[in-house]
């Protein structure tokens, strides 16, 4: 018999710059955290699924096998690798709760870890380009030169945005300061993030420093489990609707600004949840580069087509705004350890629901969204998730 599931505990490192040698060790501290917040003994896990996108950040691959070591009650438990680019982390989560809701376990843990500092920034932007279609979209930028020529197209369809990129980067900036688990807590201020230099330089013009997300290290943790399980647990948050679309990888075979994919995904969540846009808190949405959080203003039906610069001059996406967009600090100040994106942003919404997200906290939130997207705009994950006890 099937059964919803429902996201009864988690864990989430600090991301940046980690001292760990590699990704066991972060995965070790996640899954024991993880349960022990969710109060399940390791040997009540039905099923394990890691995300881990790697392509070459660590030698070290079939990391599934790895969970298993700092939790001996984990051995014989099923484990499964999942890798969907940056939406690796929110593909595991899928992975397991189709699990549970197929009524093949109770309790499942999802794990979402990375480790990149340790690879020399050139051979990140090279790693990463495994997420494009790499017979068309090789670029000297790397995977930042992508968005690059997204934004380059933007600008000449609908004007020249760099003033609001910089406030987007600013604002995920400043909410960063309030996120212990972010990577970089510091008020940059929308003139640094608006202006070129030695410490904001371009990186895939137009874009500078300010507007791509951060080379970090990281992992994340969810504990979920069937209903009947998770009624007797603390706390339980379930999901509304959750939906996975996606679109055509070269970029050269779609429009490149319509993110169509991540309409799509939005479009279905909503009608699937019962509710609009504006019944939302907030929304926890994939700010790889700061181009991609404008497209996603369009994406998600905030403002149309061409129209996502109102949304940030207007004010709406700020914390006190008429819809909050990555009141945690975003990809662009928490940081991108790619496997354990999609699983963060997930955590974030939790504590945002659960009313423990400290000086992060929008008052009284009771919906929350989380758009979380592999490549540009082809694999696209949106979750709409409430507080169940």
């Amino acid at each position: 018999m099937s059964s919803k599931s429902r996201i009864v505990g988690w864990s989430h490192l600090p991301f940046g710059k980690r001292e760990e040698p590699d990704t066991e060790a972060m995965i070790a501290q996640v899954t024991s955290g993880a349960l022990k917040h969710a109060e399940v003994p390791a040997g009540d896990v039905d099923g394990i699924y890691l995300g881990v996108m790697n392509n070459g950040f660590s030698k070290q691959d079939f990391q599934a096998g790895l969970v298993a070591l700092n939790e001996p009650a984990l051995a014989y438990t099923p484990a499964t690798r999942l890798e969907n680019a940056c939406a690796t982390g929110s593909a595991a989560l899928h992975a397991a709760m189709d699990f549970i809701e197929s009524g093949r376990g109770r309790i499942a843990l999802v794990v979402g870890v990375e480790k990149m500092t340790s690879t020399p920034t050139h051979e990140v932007g090279d790693l990463l380009l495994g997420a494009s279609y790499r017979k068309e979209e090789i670029t000297e930028g790397g995977f930042p030169g992508v968005f690059g020529r997204i934004a380059e197209e933007y600008f000449k369809r609908y004007g020249d945005r760099r003033e609001e990129l910089a406030l987007i980067a600013a604002k995920n900036h400043k909410n960063g300061v309030s996120n212990p688990y972010a990577h970089v807590r510091k008020d940059l201020g929308i003139e640094f993030c608006n202006t070129i230099s030695d410490k904001n330089p371009l990186i895939a013009d137009p874009l500078r420093r300010t507007d791509c997300s951060m080379i970090s290290d990281g992992a994340a943790a969810l504990v979920l489990a069937d209903e009947a399980t998770a009624d007797a647990m603390e706390r339980s948050i379930s999901f509304r609707a959750r939906t996975h679309a996606n679109d055509i990888m070269p970029l050269s075979h779609r429009d490149p600004l319509a993110f169509a994919g991540a309409r799509h995904a939005w479009d279905s969540a909503l009608k699937s949840a019962g509710v609009r846009l504006n019944d939302l808190d907030l929304v926890e949405t994939h700010d790889c580069f700061t181009i991609a959080e404008l497209i996603e203003y369009e994406a998600m039906g905030l403002v149309p087509p061409g129209e996502g610069h109102r949304a940030i001059r207007e004010g709406w996406t700020y914390k006190d705004g008429r819809l909050p967009i990555n009141p945690s600090g975003g990809l662009k100040a928490k940081g991108h350890p790619v496997g354990a994106t999609g699983v963060s942003m997930h955590v974030m919404a939790c504590l945002q629901l659960m009313g423990e997200a400290g000086d992060m906290q929008i008052p009284g939130a009771r919906l929350a969204g989380v758009f979380n997207m592999g490549g540009a705009a082809v694999a696209n994950y949106v979750s709409i998730m409430e507080r169940s006890k």
